[in-house]
């Protein structure tokens, strides 16, 4: 069930990071970086994990997954 609005792709390929460059960063498999692009839901620990990797500090996560103050990612 697709329905996560995110620009995990748009920054990582901004960054010319690879998904398997992003995965390692972050701690996770490319299996899930390549779910999370394609929408689907993932745990906010994992969103937090994905901010961090891409260089944003938590509370900018918002720039990273769309309404994600009101998920509850925090610092």
């Amino acid at each position: 069930m697709k329905q996560n609005v995110n620009n995990v792709r748009k920054l990582r390929e901004a960054k010319m990071m690879s998904k398997a460059e992003l995965a390692r960063k972050a701690g996770i498999s490319v299996l899930t970086v390549d779910r999370i692009e394609k929408g689907y839901p993932c745990r906010l620990d994992t969103k937090r994990k994905i901010v961090l990797a891409l260089g944003f500090r938590v509370p900018e996560a918002e720039k990273v997954f769309k309404n994600s103050q009101k998920a509850g990612v925090k610092g």
